[in-house]
C-alpha cells in the first residue's frame, strides 16, 4: 500500500509563509495526481491545489497566486508553499495521491495522509 508522512505544518502569524511536505512510500507502481486538501473545523474537506503526473497544477481559486505546489517525481514527494497566510488559512491541510501499487496492480486508488496543523493568527 501507499504510505504519506506529512510535515511542516504549525503556527504563523498572518502574511508568513509556510512550507508542507508530504513523502509517498510504499509498494508503489507509479503515481498519478498528488495534491493537498484542507478541513477547517465544522467545514468540508476541500481542495487547495493538485498536480498531475505531467505537471499540470489545479489551485481553489482563493489560493491563487498565494500558493505553490510542486514535485519531485524522482523521490515521490510534493511540496505545498504557502506564502500570505491568512486566518481563513487556517486547517488541517492533508497530502493525497492517486498511485497503482504492487497490491491493485494498474488500478489506480486514492491515498490520504493523516492531516498537519496550520494555524495562521491574525
Amino acid at each position: 500500500q501507499v504510505q504519506l508522512v506529512e510535515s511542516g505544518g504549525g503556527l504563523v502569524q498572518a502574511g508568513g509563509s509556510l512550507r508542507l511536505s508530504c513523502a509517498a512510500t510504499g509498494s508503489i507502481i507509479s503515481i498519478d495526481t498528488m495534491g493537498w486538501y484542507r478541513q477547517a473545523p465544522g467545514k468540508q474537506r476541500d481542495m487547495v491545489a493538485t498536480i498531475t503526473s505531467s505537471g499540470r497544477t489545479n489551485y481553489a481559486d482563493i489560493v491563487k497566486g498565494r500558493f505553490t505546489i510542486s514535485r519531485d517525481y524522482a523521490k515521490n514527494t510534493v511540496s505545498l508553499q504557502m506564502n500570505s497566510l491568512k486566518p481563513e488559512d487556517t486547517a488541517v491541510y492533508y497530502c493525497t495521491v492517486v498511485a497503482s501499487t504492487l497490491q491493485t496492480a494498474l488500478l489506480m486508488r486514492n491515498y490520504w495522509g493523516q492531516g498537519t496543523q496550520v494555524t495562521v493568527s491574525s
